[in-house]
């Protein structure tokens, strides 16, 4: 006999919002479940074991401007697990690396010339002037870079990473995901002008636990290796149908990709609507991550503005974080983000490696396979939404094709780019719009 589970609300995906949506919901008398596909909770924030010590699968930090993940941090009590360091940053360009930490070291950017510096710094000013975001939702991010400026600093600084970061559709990106980046990052900086990032101790995955705890506590439950196959209403409300057994509830929140959750109700959905869902563009990212008996070198974020090279970053988490953390291993992410078509997403880790040594070698030459102790691939299917130009129109409402029914995901963060920060801020806010429905 088929198993049935009840519920006030079923939450799908036990990532950041469906964690953050599921505690607004439980912490005000509701009875949920959360469905989850994977076998572990955290969606991208989900982590692995290195050293003795947890570590997220994908590099993550949070900028001190991120108050709604602090928020909740305060809010849970967990302030002393919250890092703040100054960032070492820096650009691999023409063969050589650049530190890029302060306005000092932006002056000492040679790759430019003195005028060009000047438009570089300017560059982020004025982008941090813009008030109303609208007003770039036409403008592509290639066109209003070139036009604060000019096509040197675009071609060094801007180009190579936007191609980097969204390849094929490098040309298509909104002003306005690069404004946001720009207003970001510039929000974060200590009283001296270096960019301050903040990390949580255990990773990411500490902070998803203790939300998952207070669910819990509160009377929730957490269902892992449960994917949602279809979700169907009737008039008794929404059924959820799992290889575990169907779960109903009077309401269901999802938060998965959109093109996911088109699946799931695609045999009764509007055509329309369906289309809407599936309309907007992901990129997936690969990760591939060593841990290293030594240090790479002494740069935490490295953006690499080398077309041939074939990743957009080298984080090396340990200059972020100290080695002694991870008993004294050196923790290098490697990370791009590409189609998943691409014969790079489909590699193994293995094979991924040996692709990857020559590039390293040449961008570090002291650096020899020895080094490696270690190696982890994690893969993301659905990891960048493509924030195109006019990305508001494309966006689906909260509120899904029938009453009681909410799709809460990534890709409806605007005009902020995807991030576990706004995922803590929108799952909380559709927890708390569901609660106050229930009282009309």
């Amino acid at each position: 006999m088929e198993q049935l589970h009840q519920a006030d609300v079923t939450v799908i995906g036990a990532g950041f919002t469906g964690l953050t949506a599921a505690y607004e919901l439980a912490k005000h008398g509701l009875q949920v479940n959360i469905l989850e596909a994977e076998s572990v909770i955290g969606g991208l924030a989900a982590a692995f074991h290195v050293g003795g010590e947890r570590i997220d699968r994908f590099y993550h930090h949070w900028f001190t401007n991120d108050t709604d993940a602090i928020d909740i941090i305060s809010e849970l009590g967990l302030e002393p697990s919250l890092e703040i360091h100054p960032s070492n940053t820096g650009m691999y360009y023409a063969n050589q690396f650049f530190k890029l930490s302060t306005p000092w070291d932006l002056l000492k950017f040679s790759p430019l010339s003195l005028s060009d510096r000047i438009r570089l710094g300017l560059l982020t000013l004025r982008a941090r002037q813009v008030k109303d975001w609208r007003l770039l939702e036409k403008k592509s991010a290639r066109a209003w870079l070139q036009e604060l400026g000019g096509e040197n600093v675009f071609r060094v600084v801007w180009q190579p990473l936007l191609q980097g970061k969204f390849g094929p559709y490098a040309d298509e990106i909104s002003a306005v995901w690069m404004w946001n980046k720009l207003k970001l990052r510039g929000g974060s900086r200590g009283k001296k002008g270096e960019e301050q990032l903040a990390y949580f101790q255990g990773g990411f995955v500490a902070l998803a636990e203790a939300i998952a705890q207070k669910i819990c506590q509160s009377g929730g439950q957490i269902h892992l290796s449960t994917p949602a196959h279809n979700i169907e209403k009737d008039e008794h409300g929404w059924k959820i149908n799992t290889v575990q057994g169907q779960y109903t509830s009077q309401q269901v929140v999802v938060t998965t990709a959109l093109p996911q959750f088109a699946d799931m109700i695609e045999s009764w959905a509007l055509t329309s609507y369906l289309a809407q869902l599936r309309r907007i563009h992901y990129l997936g990212n690969i990760c591939l991550v060593l841990e290293l008996d030594r240090s790479l070198s002494s740069t935490y974020w490295l953006n690499v503005n080398d077309p041939d090279f074939p990743f957009v970053g080298v984080i090396e988490h340990t200059n972020f974080i100290k080695p002694s953390t991870y008993n004294g291993r050196h923790i290098v992410y490697l990370s791009k983000y590409l189609p998943h078509t691409d014969p790079l997403y489909t590699m193994d880790a293995d094979t991924l490696l040996a692709y990857t040594l020559p590039f390293l070698k040449k961008m570090f030459p002291a650096f020899e396979k020895s080094w490696v102790l270690k190696h982890h691939l994690w893969r993301a299917r659905w990891s960048q939404p493509i924030v195109e130009q006019s990305y508001s129109a494309l966006i689906p409402s909260y509120q899904g094709p029938k009453d009681g029914l909410y799709v809460c995901s990534m890709a409806q963060i605007y005009p902020e780019d995807r991030g576990t920060n706004y995922a803590i801020r929108e799952g909380r806010k559709i927890g708390r719009q569901i609660v106050q429905s229930r009282k009309v």
